[in-house]
């Protein structure tokens, strides 16, 4: 698969936000859904509810599915430092 363009960096809050970013990344290297899941390993059904944000995905295998498209998750603070139960009185 061949990268064209680079790619943004998501912020990922909902399964539909995860969908879209597995379909962006799919598109940009050039894979069809059928392409990505012999790659990955996985179905083409799972692919598919994916992209189209289901949100009971099994984690290992979205993770597992990013990892084939060369993505990563990381976790940080939503700007939350107002709130009163993240402060230390």
């Amino acid at each position: 698969m061949n990268r064209k363009a680079p790619l943004p960096n998501w912020t990922l809050v909902t399964a539909e936000d995860i969908g879209r970013c597995v379909r962006d990344q799919r598109k940009a290297q050039g894979a069809t859904q059928s392409d990505l899941a012999a790659l990955c390993g996985v179905g083409i059904r799972f692919i598919s509810e994916l992209e189209n944000g289901k949100p009971t995905a099994e984690l290992g295998k979205v993770l597992q599915l990013l990892k084939c498209l060369g993505l990563e998750i990381s976790a940080r603070p939503r700007h939350w430092e107002s709130r009163s139960i993240w402060r230390s009185e």
